[in-house]
């Protein structure tokens, strides 16, 4: 009997993707978790068959968690599924050891295919995001963000969509001096000098 663990910090979108799941996997075993902590101890206890995982959950994020359960168990697969546009973070999530990456918005279309290929110990990537590697490989030139490690440009983005470094720091569960230096970084890789030239660049960019 295969095991999945679904995590999301909304409850209606782990129902909405046991519901896909189930209606492939009648037999399978679901277990849902809120948040990435509890996603690691849950993997920790016993590794399921697939992980199927947001990247945005309070505290630890996906990004991060991804990580962690490559260290625990190398093979197992995981499947981000998120609300980011693939070109922002699905690069990120294959680097950090992620099997799959979908938008939520093309979920109920693809999931079960992505979830059959990785079970078979495959990739699953979509066309857009063929592209996206693609481009990177061949050109060997990325936009200055990329340089962001996965936490820096976490922040940056959310110093860019107006959260206060407090704000930030509670939903990361850091400190604010640990943001702020967080943001220093940032700001020097991307040659910035204020909040709102941060806002400016994500815009241009099409990050917000």
């Amino acid at each position: 009997m295969k095991r999945f663990i679904i995590a999301d910090d909304h409850s209606i979108v782990r129902r909405g993707i046991r519901e896909i799941i189930q209606d492939a996997y009648p037999e399978a075993r679901i277990e849902e978790a809120g948040d990435a902590e509890t996603l690691l101890h849950l993997v920790s206890q016993q590794p399921p068959d697939l992980v199927i995982t947001d990247l945005s959950m309070p505290g630890r994020s996906g990004l991060d968690a991804i990580q962690q359960i490559r260290q625990m168990h190398p093979r197992l697969p995981v499947i981000v599924l998120s609300m980011y546009p693939e070109d922002q973070y699905a690069v990120r999530a294959l680097k950090s050891g992620a099997s799959g990456y979908l938008n939520k918005e093309t979920a109920p279309d693809e999931l079960v295919n992505a979830v059959r290929q990785v079970l078979q110990g495959k990739k699953y990537i979509t066309g857009a995001v063929a592209e996206k590697l693609y481009g990177l490989l061949t050109t060997g030139s990325q936009p200055p963000y990329q340089l962001l490690s996965d936490r820096e440009f976490e922040v940056f983005k959310q110093i860019a969509g107006g959260k206060s470094i407090s704000q930030i720091a509670e939903q990361l569960s850091l400190s604010a001096t640990t943001i702020s230096t967080y943001r220093a970084r940032i700001l020097e890789k991307l040659d910035l000098k204020t909040n709102a030239d941060l806002t400016r660049y994500a815009m241009e960019m099409q990050l917000l």
